[in-house]
């Protein structure tokens, strides 16, 4: 992390926060949203609203001038499909941001047989205002997400990538992370240079949040 850039680990309900949160300008939004098994008891009908409610929020919350990206994994309940990508464009939808693309990181080789996931996430980016330069377009199937943190992280490579779009392709400066988890996302950006803000209930997730950095040559993990 270099010394030009900040990082801001908040520990508290990253859904208060948003309800609270005032844009003061110049920031993009990276959402990874829980899925059900985080939420006992909770029928899939009202985890689906929370949800689809939830992203609209962080939506609301980008700056007219950044981008929401979200990196999801779908999920198979009882024999149902909950394709998270779907929930996320209706919010993106309703909100009037409109697709500036979709990307599938794979989480396990082509060809591989998965039973509680799908061997693959979504990583998808909305804007109400940019329009990207598509002589500049980058792969759409990306074989490997990178090396994780922790078993819900999002990877190394999938880190990075969401913030080199950031910092290429907005005015944006900074890019906030509700539910940040460990921290992944915050070290991408301070390592590309942009400022990071994180939200993470979890006080030992977001002390780890708070020091986890890229290495110098950007291919691991540091603490």
């Amino acid at each position: 992390m270099t010394t030009e850039v900040s990082r801001d680990v908040i520990c508290t309900d990253a859904l208060e926060w948003l309800q609270n949160y005032q844009d003061p300008g110049g920031r993009s939004f990276l959402g990874s949203l829980p899925d059900i098994s985080e939420f006992p008891g909770q029928s899939l009908l009202s985890w689906k609203q929370w949800f689809q409610e939830t992203a609209e929020l962080i939506l609301d919350k980008t700056s007219i001038n950044g981008v929401t990206i979200f990196f999801q994994s779908d999920i198979k309940l009882n024999g149902l499909w909950i394709d998270k990508s779907f929930l996320i464009q209706k919010a993106a939808e309703k909100k009037g941001h409109h697709l500036l693309w979709h990307k599938i990181f794979c989480r396990a080789p082509a060809g591989t047989i998965m039973f509680g996931r799908p061997s693959y996430s979504h990583m998808l980016c909305f804007s109400r205002t940019i329009i990207p330069d598509i002589s500049k377009s980058t792969a759409d199937v990306i074989p490997d997400l990178g090396e994780k943190t922790w078993v819900r992280g999002m990877g190394l490579e999938a880190s990075l990538m969401a913030s080199h779009f950031v910092k290429k392709h907005t005015e944006t400066r900074t890019l906030v992370n509700p539910f940040c988890g460990e921290g992944s996302v915050l070290a991408a950006a301070n390592h590309v240079g942009l400022h990071s803000i994180g939200i993470e209930r979890s006080p030992k997730r977001a002390e780890k949040a708070k020091s986890l950095s890229v290495s110098t040559d950007g291919k691991s993990w540091s603490h």
